[in-house]
């Protein structure tokens, strides 16, 4: 108990047991990280630390973009922008082969940067997107797979709780974040796009070819869309080039959701009342999330046990592609058992600092802990966006099957995952080009 190190590695191997009673992963690390800081210098600084902190994170202006993102992409659900959505990417895609799981990418895609959910945006195009192709032929296995693999797209395209955590965290600029995950938003839309086109190449019965529209559908479709489209490039757009802060693009995207579902009339008293507590029961607990990880992260910088690790690592003469590679893998194994937000606020005053170190970009490193926890979310045994999926197929469609139908997408993403290792300069370039 003497040696900081030491308590620093005890105060982790209680976080992780209370994880695993099922303790939520911010009060967890909040609870390791105050009573770690109270073996030190005693229980009067640590509660005075526990004030602070909490005081820190509540009066931020950065935080407050994430329950006006929630806000929006609530409201956006009631107006039911998911489904126009999803109508232009069908208009397009549909007579493809594969096109519906195009379609299904397409709009997740596009809900994403309304959204900023991946749980959210997977639950969504299940109702929205799966019956349709289930009606069309498509394997279910297929099918499911491809929603719950849309789904992730929801936390890398901005506007993302998850980088927003992460920003914070890092004391990184959120919108330096958002505009950094633009390309690797494309790339893996791209990825997905050709992970469809091969896998329906190989298993033609699994996604029929339906019937082409016409140019007047498309535009009709491109017409019920315009709302979504507006937002969209009102939130993304407008920080990307400098409009509007973090907060400020919240603030529209969640009046002008606002606006668009009270205009179509699908906004009522019980609805507003649901979108209200769903978005304060989402945002009470990130900020638990957010207070426990600076908890933690303030206990082990006292302890100075990063500084240990990063000493300990360069003696080890260790070359810096293999660390590297076995973090990337310890965060796959620990997000496929663990939920993936907590192998990213536990490892981050550890990694981070480590990651840097070497010469590493911490917005790239931000990137690249994003797309690690889009391969956990659909990875067995614990994938939640496969989870969420057979919940919402009222679990017709067995777990095998899901986990085969997202098996050519996680293909498709360690292959990402290899190029944004391999080039950081695919996570760098556009935020050094607006600046």
């Amino acid at each position: 108990m003497s040696d900081p190190v030491t308590l620093t590695i005890i105060g982790l191997a209680v976080t992780f047991a209370l994880v695993l009673f099922h303790v939520p992963i911010g009060i967890a690390m909040g609870v390791a990280g105050v009573g770690g800081f109270a073996l030190l210098a005693g229980w009067p600084p640590a509660l005075a630390m526990m004030a602070s902190e909490a005081a820190n994170t509540f009066s931020s202006l950065d935080l407050l973009t994430i329950p006006l993102f929630v806000l929006m992409g609530a409201f956006a659900n009631v107006a039911g922008l998911s489904e126009d959505l999803y109508r232009l990417a069908y208009a397009l895609f549909g007579h493809k082969r594969g096109g519906l799981a195009m379609a299904t990418i397409g709009g997740c895609a596009g809900f994403g940067a309304v959204c900023g959910s991946s749980v959210a945006t997977a639950a969504t195009f299940g109702k929205a997107s799966l019956p349709s192709m289930l009606r069309r032929g498509y394997d279910p296995g297929f099918a499911a797979g491809t929603v719950a693999s849309g789904g992730t797209l929801g936390i890398l395209i901005p506007p993302s709780s998850v980088i927003v955590i992460y920003a914070v965290l890092a004391q990184e600029l959120i919108v330096t974040m958002y505009v950094a995950a633009l390309l690797p938003a494309a790339i893996a839309i791209v990825f997905y796009f050709t992970a469809i086109h091969l896998y329906t190449r190989w298993r033609p019965e699994h996604a029929p070819v339906g019937e082409k529209a016409s140019m007047a559908e498309r535009l009709q479709a491109a017409g019920q869309s315009w709302q979504v489209i507006l937002l969209a490039i009102a939130v993304v757009g407008g920080m990307a080039f400098g409009v509007f802060t973090a907060t400020e693009a919240a603030a529209v995207g969640a009046t002008l959701a606002f606006m668009f579902a009270a205009f179509r009339r699908t906004l009522t008293l019980a609805g507003i009342r649901q979108v209200m507590t769903g978005t304060a029961a989402t945002s009470a607990m990130i900020y638990v999330l957010i207070i426990g990880a600076s908890l933690f992260g303030y206990f082990a910088a006292i302890t100075q046990a990063p500084q240990a690790l990063i000493t300990a690592v360069h003696d080890s003469k260790i070359p810096v592609w293999l660390a590297l590679s076995i973090i990337v893998v310890m965060f796959i194994i620990a997000g496929a058992f663990f939920d993936e937000m907590a192998a990213m606020v536990i490892a981050m005053p550890f990694v981070l600092p480590l990651v840097i170190s070497w010469g590493f970009d911490p917005i790239w490193w931000g990137v690249i802990n994003v797309v690690l926890i889009e391969i956990g979310m659909l990875a067995p045994p614990l994938g939640m966006n496969v989870f969420v999926v057979y919940g919402v197929a009222d679990k017709r469609i067995p777990l095998t099957g899901i986990y085969r139908g997202v098996t050519p997408y996680l293909l498709a993403n360690f292959l990402r995952l290899g190029v944004l290792l391999a080039f950081p300069v695919l996570a760098l370039w556009l935020p050094a080009a607006i600046k």
